[in-house]
């Protein structure tokens, strides 16, 4: 509800721990918060029909800075290959034993 001051201007309430004479936030400021203390987002999907399960989807989403994913111990896309650059000597190594199983296989073979 408003209040009238005595010197006459209508003085709002404020609601929220901030004081009422702070400068509103830009997002440059909000996304240095975010980033800084990190936000999760959690959600599931489900599609049934005729309480049988046919889907379900679980989302799980992390917004937070490098540095502080690696204090909550995240780091996976310092390990995974395709991120990393590894992918070329994973698909390489992938077709050394390919053609090792198949020659591995083809001497079974004529050995029965």
């Amino acid at each position: 509800m408003d209040r009238i001051s005595p010197s006459g201007p209508v003085v709002r309430p404020t609601y929220g721990a901030g004081p009422a004479n702070r400068e509103p936030a830009n997002l440059g400021d909000i996304l240095e918060r975010v980033l800084d203390r990190g936000v999760v987002i959690a959600g599931d999907i489900r599609v049934n029909l005729l309480d049988i399960e046919l889907l379900t989807i679980k989302l799980r989403l992390l917004i937070a800075s490098v540095e502080t994913a690696r204090e909550l111990g995240i780091d996976w896309w310092e390990h995974d290959p395709y991120l990393s650059g590894r992918d070329r000597e994973l698909v390489a190594e992938n077709r050394r034993l390919r053609r090792r199983l198949s020659a591995l296989e083809g001497r079974e073979e004529a050995d029965a």
